[in-house]
């Protein structure tokens, strides 16, 4: 469909971040928290997927980027990494904060650092956590698709990139996932299945693909969300819009801020790509040089 009114107000009036529409209000992050983010309902794949990565990379310090309510910063902890956590949501974040004083008692815990913070003004934000740079810097769960493109050329997705590079240390890894766009342009729907969680309240997602002189430049996604097992009629719904990165353009994007030489794989819901025809996400994965 063409653009909205309504869409083309978002897209003008997003903040930095993307964080809006029930991100705002806190009622996105209620439902996540409650019935998406079940650290019990984790798929062990992309369990193994990350921590093995992670391991076999020689990575100890991550920084999450986006740990909203702290559901992978909380995994990483118990396998023993060091966590600095941030997002620019203190909806989001007063989840986090709530699971670390819950488990204080563990060093762990005790010892993880959770902060707001924006992706645009990183070095600002939390310039004296950086130090030498991380062991890995990751951005996962198709956050980075919040930063909507609101000067029409792509400048603050850019700078977001440019500051988690500076943040990675050399040799240190950036990870970095989004939906599959091109399938969901194509085909005007995103599927409610998730690599990430067994999650059984999803009902439905409506996708709507708004376009600007022929171009998608955003997604809106409606969430239903089952609030009660045996009434499938008490739901909770929830709007989030995200921009449309394909995959080409996304690797560009990326590849811009990271020298030729250095390595860049592209995964298919944790799978080599040759595996899967149509991955719901993309994850990329790049190392800084030395």
């Amino acid at each position: 469909m063409d653009l909205t009114t309504e869409a083309l107000r978002l897209l003008k009036t997003a903040p930095a971040e993307g964080v809006q529409d029930q991100y705002a209000d806190g009622k996105a992050a209620n439902v996540w928290q409650a019935y998406i983010v079940d650290t019990k309902q984790r798929k062990q794949n992309y369990k193994d997927f990350l921590v093995g990565l992670l391991r076999r990379n020689g990575c100890k310090r991550i920084l999450d980027v986006a740990c909203g309510t702290g559901v992978d910063s909380v995994m990483l902890l118990e396998e023993g990494f060091q966590v600095v956590s941030i997002d620019a949501s203190d909806k989001m974040l007063k989840y986090a904060l709530k699971t670390r004083w819950q488990r204080r008692k563990e060093k762990p815990f005790d010892d993880w650092i959770i902060e707001e913070a924006n992706w645009l003004t990183l070095q600002d934000d939390i310039r004296d956590l950086i130090g030498d740079g991380f062991d890995c810097v990751m951005c996962l769960g198709n956050s980075f698709a919040h930063v909507l493109d609101s000067y029409g050329d792509q400048r603050e997705q850019r700078r977001a990139i440019a500051n988690f590079e500076q943040c990675v240390k050399p040799g240190g890894l950036l990870l970095i996932d989004h939906r599959n766009y091109d399938y969901i342009i194509e085909f005007g729907q995103a599927p409610v299945n998730c690599m990430y969680y067994n999650d059984r309240h999803l009902k439905r997602i409506e996708t709507s693909v708004m376009k600007k002189n022929g171009k998608p430049v955003l997604i809106i996604l409606e969430y239903f969300v089952s609030l009660n097992d045996l009434n499938a009629d008490q739901t909770c719904e929830f709007r989030l819009t995200y921009y449309p990165h394909t995959l080409e353009k996304f690797s560009k994007l990326l590849n811009e801020n990271f020298l030729p030489q250095e390595k860049h794989e592209i995964y298919g819901d944790f799978q080599s790509l040759e595996k899967i025809e149509h991955p719901g996400f993309y994850i990329h994965l790049l190392q800084k040089c030395r």
